[in-house]
């Protein structure tokens, strides 16, 4: 059932499927890793994720011990500080930017009698110092688009201010890959709509933005029968290597089987170590879900051998750190060519700039 719903905190009013949630089937959410509305709900599923937590671990079992290990954005678990030092790291270095986080990671520090092995900073990493400098820097701050979080930002800070000119950092690279897509049949022909669970989430979001915006749609489970083209790679994000936060990349992909294109989806595949192969979030089940990202006002029919050209330039927004995503597309079929474009943007009063905005904030 479609109701619709008026947030608290701006009067903003979302459309909401109330008997579509959590773990029946695809959801649509606001990205939210971006932002800090982080809950005990979401720091519970990061903790359970099973694939993203063994990957890690193995990158730090090969490379943590014996070296000062930085966590950025260590969370109220400290994971990966806690994680290096069982590996054998000889001292972890945690920090956390956000006030109520930092409390709690304070508390369970202290409680589990780590303080010695582990030494916790509160604030922004590009505000703090560390010495002697690190040899291995480990943080989970991977959006479900790559550099959503501002991990290039942050880890090119790292690198040159707290971190040895040997120091390693894990993950050793992320990419972002595009298809395109069509909203609805991602959503298994579901309505469009967010998830009820996600209101509390889109209030926070607004609420720190201080207005309304289109916020990036997280499709939780997307059914990959709505993939209807190849994929190909729209962001690079090597983190022990060529490191460029802004970056601009063209693509041709190419229809492979009879459908509808209206988008594209976007999702990440992430490269703990440079001799493991990836974890692909689009066919793998972790807490990462897709973005999609709305090209055409209408779905466009499309068939075997059709063609979309998309370019995405990814330029840093004002806020220094984290990146927007402008996406243009050309869709080439028998029936004429369609072109479209979106800008999406970190934060922002860029509000109902699509149908589908205009759809899930009627």
């Amino acid at each position: 059932m479609l109701i619709h719903h008026e947030l608290p905190t701006d009067g903003a009013v979302i459309r909401v499927l109330v008997d579509r949630d959590a773990g029946q089937g695809s959801t649509v959410w606001p990205s939210i890793g971006e932002y800090p509305v982080y809950d005990e709900v979401l720091y519970d599923a990061l903790s359970s994720d099973a694939l993203r937590n063994e990957r890690f671990r193995a990158a730090l079992r090969a490379l943590a011990p014996g070296r000062l290990v930085l966590d950025i954005g260590t969370g109220q678990h400290l994971n990966w500080a806690r994680e290096s030092i069982r590996c054998g790291a000889r001292h972890a270095v945690a920090m956390e930017v956000m006030d109520e986080t930092f409390r709690a990671a304070e508390q369970n520090l202290q409680a589990w009698g780590l303080d010695e092995a582990i030494t916790l900073l509160h604030g922004y990493s590009g505000d703090l110092a560390v010495q002697p400098r690190a040899d291995l820097c480990v943080a989970e701050i991977i959006g479900s688009i790559a550099g959503a979080e501002g991990a290039g930002a942050i880890f090119t800070d790292a690198r040159r201010r707290l971190m040895t000119d040997e120091g390693v950092v894990i993950p050793d690279r992320c990419t972002t890959r595009a298809a395109g897509a069509c909203l609805r049949q991602v959503l298994d022909r579901h309505e469009i709509a967010f998830s009820p669970s996600a209101v509390p989430h889109l209030t926070k979001i607004f609420a720190w933005n201080q207005g309304p915006f289109d916020v990036r749609l997280r499709i939780k489970d997307p059914d990959r029968r709505g993939v209807v083209t190849t994929s190909a790679m729209v962001e690079e994000l090597p983190f022990n290597g060529d490191l460029r936060t802004e970056q601009e990349q063209r693509v041709e992909l190419e229809v492979h089987r009879t459908g509808y294109v209206d988008g594209v989806l976007l999702w990440l595949q992430l490269f703990h170590l440079p001799s493991r192969p990836p974890l692909d979030t689009l066919t793998e089940p972790t807490s990462w879900a897709s973005v999609y990202v709305p090209l055409f006002p209408s779905e466009i029919p499309v068939e075997r051998g059709d063609r979309l050209a998309l370019t995405v330039v990814i330029r840093t927004s004002d806020d220094g750190i984290h990146p927007d995503y402008h996406v243009m597309g050309t869709l080439s079929t028998a029936n004429g060519r369609h072109t479209g474009e979106h800008l999406s943007a970190h934060h922002g009063r860029i509000f109902r700039s699509h149908p589908v905005y205009c759809a899930l904030f009627p």
